[in-house]
């Protein structure tokens, strides 16, 4: 009997939130107090994650890819200008700048890492006046390297827009991750290190930028939908003064966002634990090179890399077996060149991004959220490495 006619030991997902009746009654106390769309909940939400962080703005948006959307208009993306960013990452990281009528252009990620390569960023912007943005992105939660590419922002005048959607919360000697550069912009999706479901935060420094995307993300109207409907006195009066977008965060998402912010240490915590075993289990056998780890690592994902030289097969076929033992795993991420739309459009290549091709072809994003049982990470860890010594070359 082969292993796919096999029912597997365990069923492992690759992901669950972590919910408990906290978050229940954060939500059961939003649909009770009448008022559903973005209010007070919100605003405590924005405020609250702003201190914590210590970013002097956050501003709440109803996913991480309208916020970059936003980040980037309010520091002037559009016709005529481009984001330099990374191929490896999700599309929206691009197709954001797309929306607002920009172009994206790419460099590849260091050989060591999955971060964008300082050097090659200097090398597109040397060549491109029309670059306004970098948007470094900091996958798993590991950061990119910020002071060499502010220090590059500031020679060629560009902005800098962190891609934080992995990074919370990510604390460095510097500050938090996603506080680093002009902008920074948090996922709360389903699988990240907080979530409401769906939603993400805009960290900024600027005032001017700041209200740029409070403006933007409803509409463009001059006046908060809370401030309209909660004024006794004109709450039908507003005016439209720009063209904006719909891009707001109900107060029943960010009550659950509230009572998550409050677990997000003990969610570190409990993922750096599993991280640590994971590694332990990991680093000493010739089949895989486990995740960089450098300062303020939230370990959002375990990204693993096989060793193709030690293998009989390849990533699909590792991690197909993986699935058939009950392994939920994922790939982060299939690069830009992969994706039919950004490759036609740029007309990318592999072969130019030999870094981000490489790490592509041997990656696997395996189980990992705080709640997982001994058994569980245990299990993880003996079909990985029993897969291995299976697929041994």
């Amino acid at each position: 009997m082969n292993i796919s006619e096999q029912k597997p030991l365990r069923d492992v997902p690759f992901f669950k939130p972590s919910f408990d009746r906290a978050e229940e009654e954060a939500a059961i106390r939003v649909l009770h107090s009448g008022w559903l769309t973005t209010g007070k909940e919100t605003l405590a939400f924005e405020q609250e994650f702003a201190a914590m962080v210590h970013s002097p703005y956050a501003l709440s948006v109803n996913s991480a890819s309208n916020g970059l959307m936003l980040a980037m208009e309010a520091f002037g993306v559009g016709q005529g200008t481009k984001i330099l960013t990374s191929p490896y990452t999700f599309v929206s990281t691009a197709t954001s700048a797309l929306h607002l009528g920009g172009e994206a252009v790419y460099a590849d990620i260091s050989s060591d890492s999955y971060s964008i390569d300082p050097e090659k960023i200097e090398d597109k912007l040397k060549k491109d006046t029309t670059i306004k943005a970098i948007v470094p992105i900091h996958i798993a939660g590991n950061l990119c390297d910020m002071k060499a590419i502010n220090t590059l922002a500031e020679k060629y005048h560009v902005a800098v827009i962190e891609d934080a959607a992995h990074a919370f919360p990510a604390e460095t000697a510097a500050g938090y991750g996603g506080t680093l550069g002009d902008a920074g912009v948090f996922s709360f999706y389903a699988t990240k290190t907080i979530t409401t479901g769906e939603g993400g935060m805009v960290c900024v420094r600027n005032a001017e930028a700041a209200e740029r995307i409070k403006l933007m993300r409803s509409h463009g109207i001059n006046r908060t939908i809370w401030d309209r409907y909660t004024d006794k006195h004109a709450s039908w009066q507003y005016d439209v003064v720009a063209e904006g977008y719909k891009c707001n965060l109900p107060d029943i998402l960010s009550a659950i966002g509230r009572v998550q912010l409050q677990k997000a240490e003990s969610f570190y915590r409990k993922r750096k634990a599993i991280a640590e075993r994971f590694t332990a289990a990991f680093k000493p056998l010739d089949f895989f090179t486990v995740p960089p780890d450098g300062e303020g690592n939230a370990w959002h994902l375990y990204i693993l890399r096989l060793v193709p030289e030690t293998l009989s097969v390849g990533r699909d076929d590792f991690a197909r077996a993986l699935q058939e033992q009950g392994l939920g795993i994922s790939v982060h991420f299939i690069p830009h060149f992969e994706l039919t739309f950004l490759r036609e459009r740029y007309g990318l290549r592999a072969q130019d991004f030999p870094n981000a091709a490489a790490h592509y072809a041997r990656s696997i994003s395996l189980p990992f959220w705080p709640d997982m049982s001994d058994a569980d990470v245990q299990y993880v860890i003996d079909t990985v490495i029993g897969t291995a010594q299976r697929f041994r070359r």
